[in-house]
């Protein structure tokens, strides 16, 4: 092997393994290799990842943690705590499997706590129409903006719609 070509192996296999959890499995996003469903707390989720942008409490005692890394982010992170304290689950929310599930007659509630924290809010009045979108990755690898259209009086999901992302 070329001495330059080591060179640059060498340089390069730290960065390689650093995406790399402990048993080799590529890591989406910086912390989530230092958790464990069931295992880790709260406490520990905060410490791997930092503070949640919302924390959703349900009556139960359980809590949803959210982390968007938007506005120019691809992804949300939520992270489900049992009444337990411990790591129930977590998941990236902006995904096209997610948006199928959004339906016409949804309250704009329900689509904040599914979604995160949308990258922009925008209202066309003379429509009485707010939309929310979300900048993710198709399945194709683009990226596109997902976008939520909501009765401004009503506050309910009247359609999705979806927008491509030019010059990125």
């Amino acid at each position: 092997m070329k001495s330059w070509v080591r060179k640059l192996v060498l340089l390069l296999a730290p960065l390689l393994v650093a995406a790399c959890d402990q048993n080799g499995n590529f890591i989406q996003e910086a912390g989530l290799e230092k958790l464990n469903r069931g295992v880790s707390s709260e406490a520990d989720v905060r410490n791997a990842m930092g503070q949640p942008d919302t924390v959703w409490e349900k009556e139960n005692g359980e809590r949803t943690l959210e982390y968007p890394k938007g506005p120019s982010g691809t992804r949300t992170w939520m992270f489900y705590i049992g009444p337990d304290g411990k790591l129930s689950d977590y998941k990236q929310v902006l995904t096209e499997e997610n948006f199928a599930k959004i339906k016409v007659g949804m309250r704009k509630e329900e689509i904040r706590q599914m979604l995160g924290k949308p990258r922009t809010v925008v209202q066309f009045t003379r429509k009485n129409e707010e939309v929310w979108d979300w900048r993710y990755i198709q399945s194709d690898a683009s990226q596109a903006f997902f976008n939520v259209h909501m009765d401004i009086t009503s506050g309910l999901v009247t359609g999705t719609s979806v927008s491509q992302v030019y010059g990125h």
